[in-house]
């Protein structure tokens, strides 16, 4: 299959992707297509990509692109995690593949990885030209971000007190300081321990090793857009996505496997959950006992819907 760089409009910015044709492609039919977004963090060479470049050789085209604020995309400033910033670009995309010469705009779906699984459903449910929702190991960080992975972890007092810095922390921003950017993966193997989630050890072993370690996915993201993310609801209007389909795969192994679970228990008729024994939250990314039986998964569903 071939694949080639191209460029949408976001507001005033451009947002960069990567387009993967089929095999055999012809100039003169019409292709459905998939949107795939990526995961918290990441850029468009890495999970999104692997999936995007999968499912083009099952005859879609497809687009793996680079969140606003991220890698070769626009959006100032950079690494800011912004969920209303993540679903646009979903529709932005959905603008793109709708005046795409060999694409069918009745026959597109979206396929959202981790927390573009989360931003994916999110879409859908005000987006009606995405004509069938899929996600791999869906992850809501405004769930995520209020209450911690897993649910608990964090308390009132720990929200409270996350907000007031936030706060205090735009103050300084405001007055002229640089961004304030965190980590969201450990930076190094020191800084795991006893104490560590495992989703978190999972992390460090996939964006911090040649696992899948890119220049343009530095780990971090500002502090200031927390906030947004604490905001934000993926799967509140779930059920208004019906009757277009719902498919959300996840492994059985994945401490966040609860997300997709409420989100299919709240979603209405056509839905199915997808259930992947043995495989964890980020062994979904690119694992090759895992990935080809999600793909197996999405190319039936994509056949049946699109």
């Amino acid at each position: 299959m071939s694949t080639g760089k191209v460029s949408f409009p976001h507001g005033g910015h451009q947002v960069v992707g990567n387009v993967f044709l089929p095999p055999g492609f012809d100039e003169t039919k019409k292709y459905p297509a998939i949107v795939a977004p990526h995961p918290f963090g990441a850029v468009k060479e890495q999970a999104s990509g692997l999936y995007a470049e999968r499912l083009a050789g099952q005859g879609y085209i497809t687009l793996a692109y680079d969140a606003s604020h991220y890698g070769e995309s626009g959006g100032e400033p950079r690494l800011f995690e912004v969920p209303g910033d993540r679903v646009e670009d979903i529709r932005c995309a959905v603008d793109y593949f709708s005046d795409h010469p060999q694409v069918d705009p009745e026959r597109i779906g979206a396929l959202g990885i981790c927390a573009s699984g989360g931003y994916t459903v999110n879409a859908a449910q005000t987006e009606a030209r995405i004509k069938a929702v899929a996600t791999v190991s869906a992850f809501n960080v405004g769930d995520a971000r209020r209450n911690g992975v897993p649910r608990g972890l964090f308390t009132e007092e720990f929200r409270v007190q996350r907000l007031k810095e936030i706060g205090e922390q735009r103050t300084k921003e405001a007055a002229g300081e640089p961004l304030h950017m965190i980590n969201f993966v450990p930076m190094s193997a020191e800084e795991i321990d006893e104490n560590t989630p495992e989703l978190y050890r999972e992390v460090y072993d996939y964006y911090r090793t040649p696992r899948a370690q890119h220049p343009n996915a530095p780990g971090k993201y500002a502090f200031t857009s927390l906030d947004r993310q604490m905001a934000f609801d993926a799967f509140t209007h779930v059920e208004s996505i019906s009757p277009r389909p719902l498919l959300m795969i996840a492994g059985s192994e994945a401490d966040t496997l609860y997300f997709s679970r409420e989100a299919i228990d709240k979603a209405n008729e056509p839905k199915e959950p997808f259930v992947i024994d043995g495989a964890t939250h980020i062994d979904m990314c690119d694992r090759p006992q895992f990935v080809p039986q999600a793909i197996t998964k999405l190319t039936d569903f994509y056949a049946k819907y699109l």
